[in-house]
């Protein structure tokens, strides 16, 4: 089978190639796939670049998150050959592969009406997003949620949440196309904030009440000013650091105004807790068969385009999740 390899770390389209090797074999409580999809994420970028917090042996191989169908299965397995399943393939032997074996706790089974691409793009994104809004926030209809980075994937996923969450939502982005996006994914108010004040606008939008959580996977400047448009009772969620710098949050601003900074971990998570992931997957796949949610895709790539779909996505202008299509 062919698979991506990384041998030394550097930039991606100088240390990926693609190889053949022989096609895995499963150990007891795994299960052999046929990869039809990979989603590939910012972090993919930082295993080759040896800059992650993880750091696999070499050779490996990137992509966290694929969709395919079953072809192998041990004796008593809960899956069966042929059937359709989201997979989340362990390093070093990731998901840019033709056939990845994949222990069972790790698998999920998919709706029927679900694109393999569409697969691909969901679990990492609506499973952190879902998590955030109602374990860490408990979102209620009618609150305000405010979303940074609204064509992200996980903000993306978070604004179709928060409306199927029946929030009222506002979302900010970079750009005419940006917030267009998040206008198709339904924000009830979407900010520029290459030329809007973000604080602003909230606050006109609430009556000077501002939102009840906010959904913050940037940092930085954005969770400081973030603080200043957050209500009483509000929520601030800690998603991650995509503008690079991690802030500083002063408690007695926290006290004075009286407001949460809730920290949101989904990976420690899904591993302490896989039986809510379960149930929180099957919650998602009826939002989907309902038409609440729908992945974002930015692109589709062939399979022989991964250094290229990793490049584009390091440049951080597109929206969406990437997806690799074998």
């Amino acid at each position: 089978m062919r698979s991506w390899l990384v041998k030394e770390h550097g930039n991606p389209s100088d240390v990926l190639r693609l190889e053949e090797i022989t096609k895995p074999s499963i150990d007891q409580n795994q299960v052999l796939i046929e990869v039809e999809a990979v989603a590939l994420n910012f972090f993919d970028i930082l295993l080759c670049q040896g800059k992650y917090q993880e750091k696999p042996p070499f050779p490996f191989t990137v992509g966290a998150e694929v969709s395919g169908k079953v072809v192998q299965v041990n004796e008593g397995s809960k899956f069966q050959v042929g059937e359709r399943v989201i997979a989340l393939p362990k390093l070093p032997a990731g998901g840019t592969a033709e056939y990845v074996a994949v222990d069972e706790q790790s698998i999920y089974p998919i709706s029927s009406s679900m694109s393999s691409n569409e697969a691909a793009s969901m679990f990492i994104t609506y499973h952190t997003s879902y998590y955030a809004l109602h374990q860490r926030a408990n979102i209620q209809p009618g609150e305000v949620l405010l979303v940074h980075a609204g064509a992200g994937g996980v903000g993306s996923a978070a604004i179709q949440l928060g409306k199927a969450a029946g929030a009222y939502v506002i979302a900010t982005a970079g750009g005419a196309e940006k917030t267009k996006v998040c206008r198709s994914l339904g924000a009830d108010i979407v900010i520029d904030y290459l030329t809007e004040d973000f604080v602003q606008v909230v606050k006109e939008k609430t009556d000077g009440k501002g939102a009840d959580v906010i959904y913050d996977p940037v940092g930085g400047e954005t969770f400081d000013r973030s603080r200043k448009c957050i209500a009483f009772d509000g929520r601030i969620l800690v998603i991650g650091f995509a503008g690079g710098n991690i802030p500083n949050a002063p408690t007695n601003h926290i006290l004075v105004k009286n407001y949460s900074v809730v920290g949101v971990h989904w990976g420690l998570f899904s591993k302490l807790k896989p039986a809510e992931v379960q149930q929180e997957h099957n919650q998602l796949m009826k939002l989907y068969e309902e038409g609440k949610i729908n992945p974002l895709i930015y692109r589709e790539f062939d399979f022989e385009e991964v250094p290229e779909a990793l490049n584009l996505l390091g440049d951080r202008k597109t929206w969406g999740k990437l997806v690799v299509k074998l």
